[in-house]
């Protein structure tokens, strides 16, 4: 990428960028952990975990259960969550403003996800997000989840846009991966669920970002389409 970049859409991570689901993905982990016989477990210590998914969430939690019973509670865990999709979880403080920011500049935006579509879509219909988002991709909605370029440009052609032209804003090294892949900006969201040992500071990503604030304040400096 030149100097030449015009941006045209703002592609998002979904658990720990665009929303905080954590308080509802770990009050169903809590809840499938009693489900089984098992202790609870504190919030700060499963919430770093999010962003590699509930399986993830289950072994930093209960590391030492069998693999039988990890996959126990995980569908159990599954099963309360599809159930309470929408309890507790909240906007990051501020992002509302970044989305209709991006939508009075007349950018698109859109959700790149590794969670699956049968807990994405709901989720994104109950926030009220549907229509307003110009694509929506889930982990399963190809057949490769990220750091794969795959959902990227699956996220692009239903966009209409060009990969080039787009900025990915994840938590994960995984999100920068993948929007690298396919010559995207990308933004590393330090507001989200940055694991133990984390250096987001190595990714490559183009900047760093501790508030959805600052996720319109760079967008505002790019020249758009």
């Amino acid at each position: 990428m030149g100097d030449d970049f015009k941006l045209s859409c703002v592609l998002f991570d979904l658990d720990g960028t665009l929303v905080d689901t954590a308080p509802d993905l770990i009050a169903c982990l809590n809840r499938s952990l009693n489900a089984h016989g098992l202790d609870t477990v504190v919030p700060e210590i499963i919430k770093p975990f999010i962003s590699y998914g509930a399986a993830a969430m289950i072994y930093a939690g209960q590391p030492a259960v069998s693999d039988r019973l990890r996959a126990d509670i995980l569908k159990t865990m599954l099963d309360f969550y599809q159930d309470n999709i929408a309890e507790h979880t909240v906007f990051f403080s501020g992002m509302t403003d970044t989305l209709a920011a991006i939508e009075a500049q007349g950018l698109k935006w859109g959700v790149v996800t590794n969670k699956r579509e049968r807990f994405t879509h709901p989720l994104m219909d109950a926030l009220k997000l549907t229509g307003r988002a110009a694509c929506i991709v889930s982990g399963d909605t190809t057949a490769n989840p990220k750091p794969h370029p795959e959902p990227m440009l699956a996220a692009c052609k239903q966009a209409g846009v060009d990969p080039r032209e787009c900025v990915y804003i994840g938590d994960a090294e995984h999100d920068i991966i993948a929007g690298k892949s396919v010559q995207m900006k990308t933004l590393a969201a330090l507001y989200g669920y940055i694991k133990p040992g984390d250096t987001p500071e190595t990714w490559g990503a183009d900047a760093l970002i501790e508030s959805p604030a600052q996720i319109s304040t760079w967008i505002a400096l790019q020249p758009c389409r």
